[in-house]
């Protein structure tokens, strides 16, 4: 088969090039307002994020169709597998050309949204704008082989599609399983977080005080670090909680790390482990998120943390409960190992099996 002798690589084929204005018919949505959206409505509304803006009952687009953000997250391109209300930041895509299937047309916009999202233009929010939509060029081989790079590469994202359902189902043994082994613990003894643990804030830096080459992560008031610095003020295996800005946001750092001035550090504990409180923290992560202030800047009181009561049993059982923990947060949120590694791995291979599939030269 063709299609499969050019993942091989070799001579890249000649094919008729035609712009996306010349082969499709393509227009913005109609704006829905939130008002007459509807949580738990059974169609999405899509403009011009890569999620959908909320939900409601009516739709004004059929199933398997290409859209591209305007607006936004402008340029991402996406293909609707159920009906949905295409909103005013979002381009409506449908081939007009009988030589060119829908799907095929998908998948050859996904191989150049770099390059889509990076011709986004404007002040303000910059946008995606007709006349470069109309522009964008797309490779026109025979049916034949534009049926057959689509078989190929829906392979690959049916095997993601299952993965990440798996991936979701672990999740939910994984939340499960949390709050059983803690619930385990409701008739014993609790104790204040305070009166087993220092509660205190990092110290402050100031992004000029980061540097590139730096070792230790600066976490400030993010999970994701600020940048890094050369030196640390909380060492490695301790959990920490953001206090502003991602407010409520529970952390664990396996690396000794500075904690700056809107992170609340554990430290000088007493009969208890430090991931202990790190997994008991994440069975309290709704009333931790429900009590932190939003005028403004979110933020989290250092009080709530330390009045929360924690059972604490035996220090063998607090490690026999983390080395469960432990193994199912390796499986669900481990980049580097369990199903998300699988996932990631999978999304290079379609990636690059794709722009390999879509690589063609223009005929002259």
């Amino acid at each position: 088969m063709k299609a499969i002798k050019r993942m091989g690589g070799g001579d890249r084929e000649r094919v008729e090039f035609k712009t996306l204005g010349e082969v499709c018919e393509f227009y913005t949505g109609v704006q829905l307002n939130k008002n007459n959206m509807i949580k738990n409505g059974k169609y999405p509304v899509i403009n011009g994020g890569i999620k959908p803006s909320g939900y409601t009952d009516k739709y004004n687009e059929d199933e398997n169709t290409i859209t591209i953000a305007q607006g936004g997250s402008a340029g991402y391109v996406n293909f609707m597998t159920t009906k949905f209300w295409a909103g005013a930041h979002c381009y409506v895509i449908k081939p007009t050309y009988e030589g060119l299937k829908n799907r095929f047309l998908y998948f050859a916009l996904k191989s150049q949204e770099w390059d889509i999202q990076n011709s986004k233009q404007g002040a303000g929010i910059p946008g995606l704008v007709r006349s470069h939509v109309a522009s964008i060029k797309i490779p026109i081989p025979p049916l034949p082989i534009q049926e057959e790079i689509v078989k190929i590469l829906d392979t690959f994202t049916e095997l993601e599609g299952e993965l990440e359902a798996e991936l979701q189902l672990r999740q939910k043994q994984y939340k499960y399983y949390l709050n059983k082994l803690f619930k385990l613990y409701d008739d014993i003894e609790k104790i204040p977080l305070n009166e087993i643990a220092k509660i205190s804030r990092g110290k402050r830096v100031i992004k000029k005080q980061l540097t590139n080459g730096g070792i230790y992560p600066v976490y400030q008031n993010s999970l994701t670090p600020m940048g890094y610095y050369n030196e640390y003020n909380s060492q490695a295996n301790t959990t920490y909680i953001i206090s502003a800005g991602s407010a409520g946001e529970i952390g664990y750092s396996n690396i000794d790390f500075w904690a700056a001035d809107d992170c609340l550090i554990f430290s000088d504990l007493k009969g208890i482990e430090n991931k202990y409180i790190y997994y008991f923290l994440l069975t309290k992560q709704n009333f931790i998120r429900s009590n932190v202030w939003r005028a403004g800047i979110p933020r989290l009181s250092r009080t709530i943390i330390e009045r929360l009561e924690i059972p604490i049993p035996p220090l063998e059982e607090q490690k026999r409960i983390v080395g469960i923990l432990d193994k199912f947060d390796e499986l669900v949120n481990d980049i580097s190992l369990g199903i998300p590694a699988e996932i990631q791995m999978r999304k290079k291979q379609y990636e690059y099996y794709r722009d390999k599939l879509l690589r063609f030269e223009e005929a002259l």
